[in-house]
């Protein structure tokens, strides 16, 4: 199941008593660099991925693409992203990909688990009076309710995983396997990172929330390290942003790629031959 779709983001009214917004505002261009900082956190809550700002999961947002879409001029932009990375605000790993640092104090997580409550609970109700419409129904219409009912038991499955699944109930009073689950990204990619890292554990917790486990994790690493590992261009989206990202669920229902033989280079799928392209279109490989 997706997370709720943000349509707000959370400002303090002290967020210009805040030092770093006050050296800001000293600044030559200051309030278009002001203006800059709040269209990032809109991103960052439109891309919904735990503060990270991307075109999709493969693609970062590069500076020219932000100066597009904030419609502002290119030398702005470069420089607003230097200051809030300077600040401490934003982070920029070596891929490129932006991340908002302190995500969550723009968002009210209280609110977005109640949102989430709520339409449970709409979602039962209404599998309930479907039940009792059953019960009074005669028998000339049993078969279409019959069908009406498995179809709503299906989405009501859906929409209540993340607070039913035995799995999560199971995992709920344990901690989530970070370590394990990066150790074995690791081993299956040939990759180093680090299951202490903030932004992989904030990924791994969003997918955990959702109701997906350990199994689920090792399945779309699988998947993944089949299609992408010997290819040259893609082998290096093996990384916790992309696979444990909000395309997770997708991912989870490929098929693994099986080949004899070494695969160099070009693409292994129509999916593949798709990111590829769009990394020539951009070209991120001189970046």
């Amino acid at each position: 199941m997706s997370e709720v779709k943000v349509k707000w983001i959370k400002l303090s009214t002290t967020m210009f008593e805040d030092e770093k917004i006050r050296l800001i505002e000293s600044m030559p261009e200051a309030d278009t660099l002001l203006i800059i900082w709040i269209k990032l956190l809109a991103q960052a809550g439109k891309t919904n991925a735990s503060g990270y700002i991307f075109l999709n999961e493969n693609i970062p947002f590069t500076e020219d693409m932000l100066a597009t879409l904030f419609n502002r001029p290119l030398n702005t932009v470069r420089m607003a992203l230097g200051v809030f990375k300077k600040f401490g605000m934003i982070e920029i790993d070596d891929n490129h990909y932006i991340n908002v640092v302190n995500w969550g104090n723009h968002q009210n997580l209280d609110r977005l688990e109640k949102i989430k409550e709520d339409t449970r609970k709409r979602v039962a109700a209404h599998r309930e009076r479907k039940k009792q419409q059953t019960l009074s129904c005669n028998v000339t219409c049993n078969d279409d309710v019959t069908d009406i009912d498995k179809d709503l038991d299906k989405d009501l499955d859906k929409e209540i995983k993340n607070d039913y699944s035995p799995e999560k109930s199971q995992d709920s009073v344990q901690s989530i396997p970070y370590q394990e689950i990066v150790d074995y990204l690791n081993m299956r990619a040939k990759t180093n990172y680090k299951h202490t890292s903030k932004k992989t554990q904030g990924l791994i917790r969003a997918r955990w929330k959702e109701g997906f486990g350990l199994t689920h994790f090792k399945q779309v690493i699988d998947i993944k390290t089949s299609q992408w590992i010997d290819n040259s261009e893609m082998s290096g989206y093996l990384r916790p942003i992309t696979l444990f990202g909000t395309k997770f669920e997708s991912y989870l229902n490929e098929k693994p790629v099986q080949r004899k033989g070494v695969f160099k280079g070009g693409t292994t799928n129509a999916s593949n031959q798709k990111d590829s392209s769009f990394i020539d279109k951009y070209d991120f490989k001189k970046r």
